[in-house]
């Protein structure tokens, strides 16, 4: 992905995690269904040098947390990072620095929902992500996975 700060005019490339639907069977009874992110990630941008390797651990199967986080962030042309960052990607992360401060990096739960701007899907292109995908999301909506499943293909 790409994702540019007009207010400093830099462009960040980056990675994403894997997405798991998981939901645990126990003695024939079915927890309630959870999204789990896994793998590594990476963020850079050119214009600084500044980059970040990051890591979405999954659940282990006996014991362990959900959603967890851990990354490192790098000044340019740095091989050791001057910040550890962990916790969770869905709560609160923390933040260590080679200088021996330690704080909050960001508490995602106390974070302003901003509502996404977009066109209208009448305005939109056939192959745009919201236009392409309507049928399929208006169909998991009502909870007909079947014709979610037929939209899908």
């Amino acid at each position: 992905g790409c994702v540019t700060c007009l207010d400093y005019d830099e462009h960040y490339i980056l990675t994403f995690p894997n997405g798991y639907g998981r939901q645990v069977n126990v003695l024939s009874i079915l927890t309630v269904p959870w999204i789990e992110l896994g793998g590594e990630c990476s963020i850079n941008c050119s214009k600084t040098g500044y980059n970040a390797s990051i890591v979405f651990h999954t659940k282990p199967f006996y014991g362990g947390k959900k959603h967890r986080i851990t990354a490192e962030i790098f000044s340019p042309n740095d091989k050791k990072p001057f910040c550890s960052i962990e916790g969770e990607w869905n709560g609160v992360m923390y933040a260590k620095y080679t200088t021996g401060e330690n704080a909050v990096f960001i508490d995602t739960k106390k974070m302003p929902t901003i509502k996404k701007k977009v066109r209208k899907l009448e305005d939109q292109d056939d192959f745009e992500s919201r236009c392409l995908w309507k049928d399929v999301t208006y169909n998991l909506k009502i909870r007909d996975i079947d014709a979610a499943t037929a939209a899908k293909h």
